[in-house]
């Protein structure tokens, strides 16, 4: 039922399409996210409550949510260009102050007044996430801003290959959006990705991949993924009910799984030879994918790409990103 993919076998051809991954140029779409860490030491238990007492070291700050996602674009040769929303604050002003030092372009951010920029903290201590706190705003965009992305995207049309929709439910990504979307893209030939949030799936109607992890999976289709019976079924649903080319649920340490229109599903094995942090996996793995469709790779082999890439973040803690050289020589180790 499920044909699974010799990721051994296709090496060569891997590493020639990464190299032809540079200029391809990405519209990236979403909620845009601070994500802030807090490293630290755990010595001892409180003597107030039963918790670790956390020693901090250092403090640093990254981009997160479709900020991440650029960044991923960008560290595998491909041009992106974000456009989300962030708020008139401290921590928006730090968002595009990092993307303009990294030489990332901050027109499509648009500033709305009154809104909170969201902050994900995570405190880190021996490689180990003890808590997470978030600082957020959920509420939807005005309509203004809503236009004004529209109206952003509408005026670079011709100059990118792809877009990017990618949902954290902060509020960016609605029904208007994404109708807008795909009533001036009706006519082009502009693949458009999805990496989803439960709850918002009766928006992405009608997108050319769009990316669940199997427990999204699962929640859409209203059954538990427990065998490949499950998994085919809740595959077919997706692509049947949101009308789209394809499907690709992610399983964590259980690989990939493609489902295409034609009928066809594939299964792609992780790669990963260590998983220390899942944080940003989503990320990469929309990333490398739609980078590669919109490079010109066939489904299947981009699809190995993102699984590679994936396979390269999770082995590492915190919100990282995969260079196109190391992306190679994770190919190559597999051959």
């Amino acid at each position: 039922m499920i044909g699974e993919i010799d990721i051994y076998s296709n090496g060569d051809a891997l590493r020639r399409y990464v190299d032809g991954l540079s200029d391809t140029k990405v519209v990236v779409v979403g909620d845009i996210l601070m994500d802030e860490y807090v490293w630290g030491d755990v010595s001892r238990i409180s003597p107030e409550a039963p918790v670790p007492v956390v020693e901090i070291k250092q403090e640093t700050k990254m981009l997160g949510g479709a900020a991440n996602v650029v960044n991923n674009i960008a560290s595998l040769g491909g041009t992106p260009i974000l456009c989300g929303v962030i708020g008139d604050d401290q921590t928006g002003r730090e968002i595009v102050d990092i993307m303009m030092q990294q030489g990332l372009r901050t027109d499509g951010i648009i500033r709305e007044p009154g809104r909170l920029t969201s902050i994900k903290t995570r405190v880190v201590a021996h490689n180990q996430q003890v808590v997470r706190f978030d600082r957020e705003e959920r509420k939807r965009l005005e309509d203004e801003s809503i236009k004004r992305i529209l109206d952003f995207v509408r005026q670079i049309k011709g100059g990118y290959e792809a877009i990017i929709v990618t949902d954290y439910g902060k509020g960016v990504i609605s029904a208007e959006l994404m109708e807008g979307l795909r009533k001036f893209l009706s006519d082009s030939r502009t693949l458009i990705a999805v990496d989803p949030k439960t709850g918002n799936f009766e928006f992405y109607q009608g997108v050319d991949v769009i990316t669940p992890n199997h427990h999204e999976a699962a929640a859409f289709s209203r059954m538990e993924i427990v065998d490949e019976e499950s998994l085919v079924q809740a595959g077919r649903h997706m692509l049947n009910e949101l009308n789209c080319r394809s499907v690709l649920i992610t399983q964590g340490k259980d690989g990939m799984t493609l489902f295409e229109r034609n009928g066809e599903i594939s299964h792609i094995p992780t790669v990963a030879r260590k998983v220390f942090d899942v944080t940003g996996a989503g990320d990469t793995v929309i990333s490398a994918l739609c980078l590669g469709l919109a490079s010109g790779m066939d489904l299947k082999s981009a699809a190995m790409i993102a699984n590679f890439a994936a396979g390269i973040v999770v082995g590492e803690v915190g919100t990282s990103t995969v260079g196109v050289e190391d992306l190679k020589k994770a190919i190559s180790s597999r051959i």
